[in-house]
Parts: structure tokens; sequence; C-alpha cells
């Protein structure tokens, strides 16, 4: 639609939009007047498939009338309403204005209810059993499309119910995640490897750190290799949470924690985007939605006793 700004287009529009409405008005007219000449029998003379007749009887007078109704209709809607062009008619509506008018009272009625929340504590806000409400609503709206209905993640999406949290799992990160949004990236790592062989072994030593099934050969020569991967990981491959690198021994795999599939990643990297919310959403709106997200992995009902 960028390459329709010529005010042609909009001359267009209008010309094609009145036309059609003119010609209805012409033809609905026209067969109100014109009559087939009739059959002896009373028909038009017109029969399909062998024996289907067209008698030939006009069109009753008050459904004649319904349909000049509709093309007056239409006129005086173009009159008031947008619709040819840019011409933006006599009322002045626009659907941005509804709805930044249907914001503004969605506004009114529940900021009072975000700022009560705002002056909590995040764990206190989770134990709220109408602030889980409506950050479950918030999260169904904003996050289920990456993250699931159920918050159990899908393929290069976190499961967000498993306490396992790449940048760290307390209530004041998780906002800060949701708010600023995070860019993740694992760069691609075959060249510094070197071979074929030096990526699958490293993969299978990545296997072993968590406990899968992987060749003891293999896991032997990689150990050596993984060496490169140790600024991110660390040593022992329990991650850097600062740098939102995961931890290899846990078993919980963004991607999937096959030889095949863990070599993918060492050779090409991943990158990933979490959006911020801050702008859309605002802080206070963040904030319950951050206790939500918080209660999925963490016991409530505790808090509640405190």
């Amino acid at each position: 639609m960028a390459d329709f700004t010529s005010g042609f287009w909009d001359l267009y529009v209008a010309i094609i939009t009145l036309l059609g409405i003119v010609a209805c008005g012409v033809l609905l007219y026209s067969q109100s007047k014109v009559k087939a000449k009739p059959g002896s029998d009373g028909t038009t003379g017109h029969v399909w498939d062998e024996d289907l007749t067209e008698l030939n009887t006009p069109l009753p007078r008050w459904w004649m009338w319904l349909f000049y109704i509709t093309i007056v209709f239409a006129l005086a809607y173009l009159v008031l309403y947008p619709g040819l062009g840019s011409y933006a008619g006599k009322l002045g509506w626009k659907s941005s204005g509804a709805y930044q008018e249907e914001l503004s009272r969605a506004k009114a009625d529940y900021e009072p209810l975000f700022a009560r929340y705002a002056g909590q504590s995040i764990e206190t806000v989770a134990a709220d059993p109408q602030a889980r409400a409506i950050g479950e609503r918030l999260f169904l709206t904003y996050c289920a499309q990456c993250h699931g209905s159920d918050a159990r993640g899908n393929k290069g999406y976190p499961d967000l119910t498993d306490n396992d949290w790449l940048h760290g799992g307390d209530p004041s990160v998780i906002k800060q995640t949701i708010l600023k949004g995070r860019n993740g990236m694992m760069p691609p790592m075959g060249a510094a490897l070197g071979s074929d062989a030096d990526i699958e072994n490293v993969a299978h030593y990545v296997k072993s750190l968590s406990g899968l099934t992987a060749d003891p050969i293999k896991t032997a020569f990689g150990k050596s290799k993984f060496s490169a991967c140790i600024a991110c990981h660390s040593a022992d491959g329990h991650g850097n949470q600062a740098l939102g690198a995961p931890n290899l021994t846990d078993k919980v795999w963004l991607y999937g924690g096959s030889a095949e599939t863990i070599m993918e990643t060492i050779r090409k990297g991943r990158t990933n985007t979490m959006p911020s919310f801050e702008e859309f959403l605002g802080e206070p709106k963040v904030h319950v939605l951050a206790a939500y997200v918080w209660g999925l992995s963490n016991d409530t009902k505790s808090v509640a006793k405190k």
C-alpha cells in the first residue's frame, strides 16, 4: 500500500464507489420498467433443464422499494462517514479515534486498580487471586503466542513453569525482562572448533554434562575442545545468567538435546529476541504480568500465609 500515495487513487475509489451505487439504481429502475414479452402461456419463454419455466411475474413492489432504500442508505452513509477516498465524512468519525476513546475509557476504569498493585511487591501481587486472574489474561493476550497458553513454551521459546531461567528467576529480573526485552545470541562456533569431527565430539561432551547417553570416546575428545565455550557457559557448563548463556547440565533444552540439534547449534549459532513491552503495556501492567509469570514456577500460597 506504500505505493498508493497519489491523490489519483482517492478519486479513483470515490468514482468507482459512486458509479457502483448509481449503476445498481439504474439497473433496478430499468428492470421495473422494461417487461419481457409474455408468451401465450404467461411465461417469459425461458426454459432450463427441459421443464423449468420462468414465469413473467414482476418482483413485489415492497421488495423493489427495499432495494431503493438500501441505495439511499448507502449514499447517506458515505456523506456522514469516511468511504469515498480521502473524504472524512460530515461526522468526522475515525476508527483510530474510536479505538483511542475505548482505550481512554478502559484506562479510567482500570488504572486505579493497576496503580494499587504497583505499590505492592511482585510476590504479594502473585498471591492475590484477582491479580493472578488479571495477569493470566494479560499473558494469554500478549505472551501465549510464543510461550503457549500453558506457559510451557515451544521450540526456541522457554518454558516458564520449570524454574529454569536464562537470565535469572528473581521477580525483579522477570519484570525487567518483560519491560526491556532480551536479545539472546549464540554465535556460530564451527570455525572456532575446527572439523566436523570436533563439533560432533563437543556435542557428545555437552550431552554428557546433563547425563544424556553419549559416546565416551567422543566425549573425552570433546572435553578439551569445550574450552572454546567456557567464556559463556563456564568450565563446568553451568552457564552465565548475566549473559543469558544457558546451563548445559540441567537437561533443559531450548531447541532440543539430540546430538544433531546440538551440532546444528554449534555450527550455525542461535538468535532469539524477546520484545520489550514497556511502551506497549506500561510499567503497572507489566508489574502484574511479571507477578503472574513468577507465580507459575513459585509457591504463591506460602507467600499469602505470611
